[in-house]
């Protein structure tokens, strides 16, 4: 449904959010961040792929020193 990349400067963040028969997909190809998947915080890296499924709430904030950049690749199921 949607696939864009995302430039985050240091200190900000996608707020937490859901999507409702939908997956969404972190690819971090530069810098650093905390994910929150609304029950665990994870730091990301560059190479570093996530996936936040099954609706579940989820956010992504630059906790580097450096832009945080992100590839987000959103997907309907069934």
């Amino acid at each position: 449904r949607l696939c864009a990349r995302l430039t985050l400067p240091p200190g900000a963040g996608i707020g937490t959010h859901q999507h409702i028969g939908e997956d969404e997909v972190y690819i971090i190809t530069k810098g650093s961040g905390t994910l929150d998947d609304g029950h665990t915080k994870t730091v990301v890296n560059a190479g570093d792929a996530v996936l936040t499924g099954k609706g579940e709430s989820h956010a992504i904030t630059n906790t580097g020193s450096t832009d945080l950049e992100i590839i987000a690749v959103i997907m309907c199921y069934a």
